[in-house]
């Protein structure tokens, strides 16, 4: 029987002992052995810390992210193989595509959004400079740079690829290697990704490590520079979180735990409205999808006591019609659970939610199957809850890991208010209204107990992406027994994996730390305008000077008749003299932005290709007929594009008046080519 491998220290390893069996979760036959024995596990942190940190760190953000997107389009070219596998954990070809191609979505997404977000560049800067003397000679900015360890990540058996590439691509993009420490029921499928990324010959070596089987001694050895992701039960998020060494060492620890999700029908839902239909159709899908074994499914479904019998029957309809066996057959709906052991795990936990409910759908103990044998398989019925007292404990407090869920009533907004909070923390709840105002008072009342929270209605509904499927660009996260943490959310995931650091100094020196310049710092002036420079000329600090130019009235008159923009403040005297902050008629503000654009161009073709937005526009001084204007512009920060032969050019612009007054401060945008 093959033994699955780790690959640490920079090789594939092949485990010294016989190792633990896996089994296929459809027939039960034994599909691998699974041992970490023989891994150094300081070892392998080690390798990680002093080889994959180093060569991550030499590149930008941009040069991580177009590797993100080239691994992505690489997995994509083995998903016929990766389905196959993912089909021997139980998953129908729907929940493989959760899991495979909702991977390789995270690993583009964040591709796309670090090209968008992030500079071409190894440092973040993170805010606005913040002056801390009244000479402007003492400057604040804040940066984050990659820490210096390895980002351990220890994963739930439900997800084998989108849960490694969730943590992976934040982590890689930030700079920080990953060592990836899969469940073992599923770790089969993790290894084959783990190959597949290996052999691309993308990744920098160290940047991705795998360790099947036990974690060993491999938590002993992490470092204040090492970070922990768990996903997972709370109990074992609990004990990893008070380990010796995460305690010792302040590590940082992302958990993301399994929760008691819910989901809320509004009052307006009644039977025949679409709201209604959403709500069924939503909680069965997430009964059903991986077998109901997701972090975010649904097992708490609150609805008006008035509307719970129908709900109850119109849910029980649609399960009926779910059919249950091998995933190969294109009939089957619902797969296997991961495994025997899990299947008695939710019989277990489904005795104690009967303590307080009773069952309207599904048994337990018997399912009718398609294509394999519902004993050799671990195959469950989706079973449906009713609790009509919602006040019991049980249903707010255990949790069966299937295709469970419990139905509930409640009374008024405040009462199901009250009860979503009873779940003690949840990744995600949903509210399925078409009421507006019922959906703020329950998003605004349960929000401090949700990660995320769904409104579904009638008009999103078609391009809703439902309640359970996380996004790259959103938390996945919650607080409580969800586990109190964060992962993805955009940027938000990046910087968990870097250090922010407040650097105080001189101007000169914050522009030579960050890469940008800041007011006060040196500019450079020379007989060469710098839009006659290309990118590789271009400089931070190249500077241009232009002005005066003087502000007519007979300008303001003209901009007026033919812009249409007839605003008392320019137009009438009297009426502007009564304004306290006028005085008297002013020029527009977009007219000085357009005199002072004249006054810095230089207008014969050359690099500048386009000038595509104002950022951070803001009028500080009124510019009134007569005063004299003179513009500053210089080049802020330069980002090339790595597959572009042009880049972006970030100008500070300065426009200040005859007596020195600043009277606008914005950033020009353009595009400039990386060559003449």
């Amino acid at each position: 029987m093959a033994l699955l491998r780790s690959y640490v220290s920079g090789r594939w390893h092949v485990p010294t002992a016989e190792g633990a069996p896996l089994h296929d979760a459809v027939t039960g036959e034994e599909i691998a052995r699974i041992s970490s024995a023989g891994i150094d596990m300081a070892a392998a942190l080690r390798h990680g810390r002093e080889v994959g940190g180093p060569a991550l760190r030499e590149l930008t953000f941009h040069q991580r992210a177009a590797l993100l997107k080239a691994l992505g389009s690489t997995l994509r070219e083995h998903r016929d193989e990766l389905y196959a596998l993912s089909a021997r954990t139980g998953a129908t070809k729907n929940d493989s595509m959760i899991d495979v191609d909702g991977g390789i979505g995270v690993l583009l997404g964040y591709a796309s959004k670090a090209k968008r977000e992030l500079p071409n560049d190894t440092v973040y800067v993170d805010g606005a400079v913040e002056p801390l003397g009244r000479g402007g000679t003492f400057l604040g900015q804040h940066i984050a740079t990659p820490l210096r360890g390895v980002a351990v990540q220890i994963n739930a058996f439900n997800f084998p690829m989108w849960g490694p590439l969730e943590k992976f691509a934040p982590a890689f993009l930030a700079g920080v290697p990953s060592l990836v420490k899969p469940a073992s029921q599923t770790a089969y499928l993790t290894e084959k990704l783990v190959e597949l990324m290996i052999g691309s010959g993308l990744l920098p070596e160290g940047s991705l490590q795998l360790v099947s089987g036990s974690a060993g001694d491999l938590l002993d050895h992490l470092t204040e520079q090492d970070l922990v992701g768990f996903t997972g039960s709370a109990s074992t998020a609990q004990h990893l979180r008070t380990h010796q060494a995460v305690v010792r060492s302040s590590v940082r620890f992302n958990a993301e735990a399994d929760s008691l999700n819910c989901s809320i029908l509004g009052p307006d839902a009644v039977s025949g409205t679409p709201e209604f239909d959403l709500f069924v159709k939503q909680l069965v899908t997430e009964m059903t999808a991986k077998a109901g074994q997701k972090c975010t499914a649904i097992r708490r479904a609150f609805v008006p006591a008035s509307l719970i019998d129908e709900v109850s029957e119109a849910v029980s309809a649609r399960l009926g019609k779910v059919v249950v066996g091998n995933p190969a057959n294109p009939d089957v709906r619902m797969g296997a659970l991961a495994g025997l052991e899990q299947r008695e795990e939710v019989r277990r936990s489904l005795k104690g939610l009967l303590e307080a409910s009773r069952i309207v759908f599904g048994d337990p103990e018997h399912v009718e199957v398609v294509d394999a044998d519902a004993e050799r398989g671990a195959f469950l019925s989706p079973v449906l809850l009713r609790a009509d007292d919602p006040e019991l404990a049980q249903p707010h407090e255990v949790e069966a890991f299937g295709p469970v869920s419990t139905l509930m009533p409640y009374t008024d907004t405040e009462h199901v208010i009250r009860l979503a909070a009873r779940g003690q923390g949840s990744l995600v709840g949903s509210v399925v209204t078409a009421d507006p105002a019922f959906a703020r008072e329950v998003v605004l009342g349960a929000g401090a107990w949700h990660g995320r929270m769904l409104v579904l209605d009638r008009d999103d509904a078609k391009e809703s992406t439902g309640h359970g499927s996380p996004l790259p660009a959103l938390v996945h996260g919650g607080p409580g027994r969800a586990g109190g943490g964060e992962e993805m959310g955009g940027m938000r995931a990046v910087l968990h994996h870097m250090q922010r650091t407040a650097v105080q100094g001189s101007p000169k020196v914050l522009a030579a730390i960050t890469g940008r310049w800041v007011p006060g710092a040196p500019r450079t002036e020379s007989d060469e305008h710098p839009f006659r420079k290309s990118l590789a000329e271009l400089r931070v600090g190249d500077s241009v000077v232009a002005g005066p130019r003087t502000v007519t009235l007979a300008d303001v008159e003209h901009f007026a008749e033919f812009t249409g923009d007839t605003f008392y403040a320019h137009m009438d005297e009297e009426a502007a003299k009564a304004n306290p902050f006028f005085g008297g008629r002013v020029a527009h503000g977009y007219l000085v932005v357009s005199f002072a654009a004249g006054l810095f161009v230089s207008p014969e073709p050359g690099p500048v290709l386009a000038n595509y937005g104002l950022d951070n526009l803001r009028f500080l001084t009124p510019t009134f007929p007569g005063d004299e204007l003179t513009v500053t512009l210089t080049a802020k920060q330069i980002t090339p594009r790595e597959d572009q032969d042009y880049g972006e050019v970030r100008w500070d612009a300065d426009l200040v008046n005859q007596k020195g007054e600043s009277v606008a401060k914005y950033d020009v945008l353009t595009l400039v080519a990386k060559t003449r």
